[in-house]
């Protein structure tokens, strides 16, 4: 099986610039060697589904492993079916600093972007 039909079969996520230096940061700061972003979605928030953050060292069978300049992003096959074509983004404004997920598989969103529902 070539490279491209894997890709055709798997949805992409795509770590801007931003999210990669952000992410970059944060994995310096960790005591642990190897560690990557681990970005889930699971049931609850105010919308249906909620997005989790946390640091793993640990990639599992299901896992697909994104990267980009240095950031590793893991995230499980069940999570990916509903972040498939997302776009993780870093974003810094007047208001605060956080991770901000454009989700082209939610039909609609909270006000804090932190859950979502699908159509």
């Amino acid at each position: 099986m070539s490279d491209a039909a894997v890709a055709e079969h798997e949805p992409a996520v795509l770590v801007t610039e931003s999210a990669a230096r952000r992410i970059a940061f944060l994995m310096q700061q960790e005591d642990t060697p190897n560690v990557k972003l681990r970005i889930a979605v699971s049931g609850g928030g105010c919308s249906g589904f909620k997005y989790g953050f946390s640091f793993d060292d640990t990639v599992n069978q299901d896992d697909r492993l994104f990267t980009r300049d240095g950031a590793a992003v893991v995230i499980d096959e069940t999570s990916l079916e509903l972040l498939g074509g997302a776009e993780i983004d870093f974003v810094e404004d007047l208001v605060g600093a956080a991770f901000q997920i454009r989700n082209p598989n939610a039909s609609s969103s909270c006000g804090c972007g932190n859950s979502f529902s699908v159509g």
